[in-house]
């Protein structure tokens, strides 16, 4: 009963303080009723400020009296008793004060989050707030940033500058089950910590040094007290060393890995070729986090920690996620991603051709048609391209030999409903090649081998430049 007084007193009071002030006649019936002998001369908001005082002065004059007690009085046993009573009655007044109050701190923070976070539970507690400045992960770019830290998430948010409605837009909840917290030294950014959990890898700047050891001490006592909880204690602070492995093998695709930033490295963290702005550039895991070139970073996992979305991964990362092992990863590669060298090598015919699809621009492409895959044409833009620009199935498609022009007398073209590609060879003894095969490979006819069955077109031909095979 006077924990409930205790919990309802706040709003009482306000409520007595806005009736007064508004309501007249409220006002004139209290102060007659204040001016009674038994009241005392004292207010109603005196009166109602009593019983929650009585407990606290009952614990105060026992323990004074328990103080002057000599030990040996025969009323020290129920003075002793009568005071663990009062301490346990004015322990759950104070627990009811603070539940009370956390729970107008929660509905505060419902509002300031536009209400669409649903925070407002009774098992929520608020443990810290405050501004603090994320560094992006790629330029080191600090960004203003607010924090609530509650006994089961961290709200990672926004501040939206209006003079109305919600103050933050939350970017992430990161849930404290999972969290780990990192000391790190940036010497161009000083008083960083790292927050990693299942969802998110924050790496965050505090205001001051002593600003961040408050922080890194109210996630990591949080952190504590949540695995203590739930009876799984683990040691959620990481070495500094540990810092470019924290997300284990086992944890690939279920924990978002800290990103290594842009200008931390020169070269790809896979296969070493060096960066540049132009056919090099960067790109990172999103399964380890590191920098790696397109060509290491063309493959896609889903991601656990994603939602399980599809997300671009790199090629270790991609085998270790997926289970598949390099001649399997082959078999399951798109048409495009084919090597020009890999299909090359044992084709029914590539060479260089000149090639123009509708009114686009002519363009020189190099052009394979494989043997295990005899009725698609491939085009790259160079002989040793590891992936294809463009695949065209070749059957259902209509032949025409006719040139298009006197400046391209040896070109023909495909057509096949609005779709039409045209090429042009450098000879007419490639273009009758190139003829030779495609006019099987568009009826679903497999071409035979150049090895079975040379051509015939002219059986003393030179040999084979390098430019065609």
């Amino acid at each position: 009963m006077y924990g409930e007084y205790v919990k309802g007193y706040d709003n009482a009071m306000e409520l007595v303080k806005n009736m007064t002030e508004r309501i007249p006649q409220f006002k004139l019936v209290v102060e007659e009723i204040q001016k009674q002998k038994i009241c005392g001369s004292l207010t109603l908001q005196h009166h109602m400020l009593e019983p929650v005082q009585r407990i606290p002065r009952y614990e105060l004059l026992l323990k004074d009296y328990l103080r002057k007690l000599p030990p040996d009085s025969l009323d020290w046993n129920d003075a002793k008793k009568s005071l663990e009573i009062i301490s346990t009655a004015a322990s759950h007044s104070n627990s009811a004060i603070r539940k009370m109050e956390n729970l107008k701190k929660l509905l505060e923070i419902y509002e300031m989050l536009g209400e669409e976070e649903d925070i407002v539970n009774p098992s929520n507690e608020l443990i810290k707030e405050g501004q603090i400045l994320k560094l992006a992960a790629r330029n080191t770019s600090a960004q203003e940033r607010y924090l609530f830290l509650f006994n089961n998430m961290l709200l990672y948010c926004v501040p939206r500058f209006s003079l109305v409605g919600s103050k933050f837009t939350v970017r992430t909840k990161v849930g404290i089950d999972g969290m780990k917290i990192v000391e790190t030294h940036n010497e161009e950014y000083p008083h960083t910590f790292q927050v990693s959990g299942k969802e998110r890898t924050l790496e965050l700047q505090a205001g001051s040094e002593q600003d961040k050891e408050e922080w890194i001490k109210a996630l990591q006592e949080t952190i504590d007290a949540f695995h203590q909880r739930h009876e799984t204690f683990r040691n959620a602070i990481a070495k500094d060393n540990d810092i470019h492995s924290e997300v284990s093998t086992a944890e690939l695709g279920k924990r978002a890995p800290r990103w290594i930033r842009d200008n931390e490295v020169t070269m790809c963290m896979k296969c070493k070729e060096p960066f540049n702005a132009l056919t090099r550039r960067r790109h990172h895991c999103r399964a380890c986090g590191h920098v790696v070139c397109w060509k290491c970073s063309d493959y896609k996992a889903q991601l656990e920690y994603d939602g399980g979305k599809l997300s671009k991964v790199c090629k270790d990362c991609y085998q270790i996620i997926s289970g598949f092992t390099d001649s399997e990863e082959k078999k399951r590669k798109g048409i495009l991603e084919i090597e020009s060298a890999e299909v090359s090598g044992n084709s029914m015919v590539c060479s260089f051709l000149q090639y123009m699809e509708k009114s686009k621009p002519w363009q020189k492409a190099w052009c394979v048609i494989p043997k295990q895959d005899p009725l698609v044409l491939y085009m790259y833009g160079a002989p040793q391209d590891v992936r294809a620009q463009a695949t065209i199935p070749l059957l259902g498609y209509v032949v025409d030999d006719m040139p298009r022009s006197a400046d391209l007398p040896h070109s023909f073209k495909l057509t096949q409903s609005k779709s039409v590609h045209s090429f042009a060879a450098d000879n007419e003894e490639l273009k009758q090649k190139w003829l030779k095969i495609i006019l099987l490979a568009v009826t679903g006819e497999t071409p035979p081998s150049p090895n079975e069955h040379p051509a015939t077109l002219d059986d003393h031909a030179e040999p084979m430049k390098k430019s065609e095979c």
